[in-house]
């Protein structure tokens, strides 16, 4: 379980002060997927680099299955798998061997470690793959590697920040179904995203930012019932009060 508490955060510069989080709360739970709405400059990627821990809050606090962030960083990254977005690989290296080195940072060693990526392989289909170089590797290819560095150290939680940007159709539905196999094994998924067609399909429970806050939340249906809207970008458009970031 994700959970987000009075997360404040703002960036000072010589010309201004910007407040990217301001009070932003929530949870997203195990065996549920999760989805992040919000206009550009919302604070989505400011509320997830904070769970990575990139960046320390200001005030209030996130916890990775109870742990605090800040105070137990490793301890915390370990329950966490974050999937990027930008496939960025190391060319020269098998996919194997890519899978491998993460498997090495998250301190996994010898028959553990092998049994890990041998079961990640299975899990994402990609035994063909394993041992050829990823240059030239399809941005499908890449998705799958990206993935199953996230996931090798069988983390119970999982992040993604716009999944599925740069993607073709059927890499996506590969991303969606994967998603979906890891929510019926009881993981916590949570992602940001712009298209509101994938956020209605996946997600379980959706929240809404806008300014740093929590505008909404609930699932697509009840945030549409809540709207007063039968689609889900009207019924975001209308809560957020403004139609400007808006991508679908």
């Amino acid at each position: 379980m994700i959970e987000v508490n009075n997360l404040h955060k703002s960036f000072v510069s010589k010309k201004n002060t910007v407040r990217a989080l301001d009070g932003l709360s929530f949870t997203a739970k195990d065996g549920e997927i999760t989805g992040i709405l919000g206009p550009n400059g919302a604070g989505k990627t400011t509320c997830l680099r904070t769970l990575y821990g990139l960046l320390r809050a200001d005030q209030g606090e996130a916890r990775i299955d109870g742990i605090k962030v800040t105070q137990e960083p490793i301890k915390a990254r370990k329950r966490l798998g974050i999937f990027p977005d930008k496939f960025g690989l190391y060319e020269r290296l098998t996919a194997y061997e890519q899978i491998d080195y993460f498997a090495s940072i998250h301190g996994m060693k010898g028959i553990e470690k092998q049994t890990a990526i041998e079961q990640i392989l299975t899990d994402l289909d990609m035994h063909a793959l394993a041992h050829r170089k990823t240059v030239g590797f399809s941005q499908g290819q890449r998705m799958k590697v990206t993935l199953a560095q996230a996931l090798v150290h069988q983390p119970k939680n999982f992040v993604l920040d716009e999944p599925t940007r740069g993607l073709d159709v059927m890499s996506t539905r590969i991303l969606r179904a994967h998603l979906a196999k890891f929510k019926a094994k009881g993981h916590c998924i949570l992602f940001s995203s712009h298209v509101m067609q994938e956020v209605a399909a996946l997600c379980d429970r959706v929240i809404i930012v806008a300014n740093g806050k929590m505008a909404a939340q609930g699932t697509p249906q009840e945030l549409c019932e809540l709207a007063g809207e039968t689609h889900l970008e009207e019924a975001f458009v209308k809560l957020i009060g403004s139609d400007e970031g808006v991508a679908a």
